[in-house]
């Protein structure tokens, strides 16, 4: 089975062509962060309007560089939400309209989903079950996987999400959007000990994170050493991030060893931090936990995910009709 994948939820404009849910054929995204960048974060209208301007160029990139031809295409993928309502509409509007034009089913995807299954397009992916740690821009949550289809939320961030507090952070310290990548390359020439901010684990029996207490301690470091903060950025961002990983890793593995699995995937945009990736397979390591994480370029938002997801929908007989809209908040199914 052959899916063309469509993924418009913030800020790329994303497709793929995807064989049997795990071949990869082609994957093609256009990045908006050079239009968001003097904002410091994405502008949902500006979003919008280069999501429209990209869709067709991008679809017609990935068909024609997959090795196919669109007549050979068996389905239409798309991610239906969460996400910005005006971008995620570009995506869902087109490819339903394709798949009416050409007579294929379609069906709309949950984003979060799509992210879960992104391991399964990697050469070793994880058995069933498995617990799976998802870390974006807007979400922060960890799921109980039992299959392709059955993901059961354990836990989620009450306040900021991880990457949220990541690009905030670098907007106090003037650092530049998007502020998960800067961080990144920056905490490496920082001492991550010399400043330690809370970790605020709340319940430690309960798989829910915050981050906005994390976030005003680093506000509060900024203000009071305004003198010298200059000289410390590295330190600060290098202690920011090691408070963020301490959680994240602390949670997952916590929700492993509570549902008894020896698999772990992380997944999401800040799975690509190479602390987080280093310091969740440190610590799985020393409790016999395998994890798994796909590559940097399937962590981000992409399509080919959106195809995965699909094929297993499709197969199980799930479709979308023309009646179907986008939702902006998370759920899950």
């Amino acid at each position: 089975m052959l899916i063309l994948g469509i993924e418009t939820s913030c800020d790329e404009t994303a497709a793929a062509v995807v064989a049997e849910g795990k071949t990869v054929l082609s994957s093609v995204v256009s990045s908006q962060v050079a239009v968001h960048h003097p904002y410091g974060g994405v502008v949902p209208e500006l979003a919008s309007r280069k999501h429209i301007e990209a869709i067709v160029p991008v679809v017609n990139e990935a068909i024609n560089t997959s090795g196919i031809d669109a007549e050979q295409l068996d389905a239409v993928a798309v991610t239906r939400g969460p996400g910005l309502v005006g971008a995620l509409l570009v995506g869902f509007c087109f490819a339903k309209a394709y798949a009416y034009m050409r007579g294929l089913p379609w069906v709309g995807i949950n984003h979060l989903e799509g992210h879960i299954n992104s391991v399964f397009l990697e050469p070793d992916p994880p058995p069933f079950p498995f617990v799976a740690l998802l870390v974006s821009g807007g979400h922060t949550s960890i799921y109980h996987v039992t299959s392709y289809t059955a993901m059961e939320l354990l836990g989620q961030t009450r306040d900021d999400a991880a990457g949220e507090a990541f690009d905030k952070v670098a907007k106090m310290l003037e650092l530049g959007y998007p502020g998960g990548a800067v961080i990144d390359r920056m905490a490496k020439e920082g001492d991550p000990g010399k400043i330690v901010f809370p970790r605020t684990f709340l319940d430690k029996s309960v798989f829910d994170f915050s981050f906005s207490g994390l976030k005003t301690a680093v506000k509060r470091h900024i203000q009071n050493h305004t003198d010298d903060g200059a000289t410390r950025i590295p330190d600060i961002v290098a202690g920011f991030q090691e408070a963020v990983v301490d959680v994240l890793s602390y949670k997952v593995i916590h929700a492993a060893k509570t549902k008894r699995c020896d698999h772990i995937a992380l997944v999401g945009g800040v799975a690509a931090n190479s602390r987080l990736r280093a310091k969740v397979r440190h610590d799985a390591g020393l409790e016999d936990l395998t994890v798994h994480i796909p590559s940097v370029e399937l962590c981000g938002d992409n399509a080919a995910m959106i195809a995965a997801m699909g094929y297993h929908y499709l197969v199980a007989g799930k479709v979308s009709g023309l009646g179907d809209d986008v939702f902006s908040r998370a759920r899950t199914g």
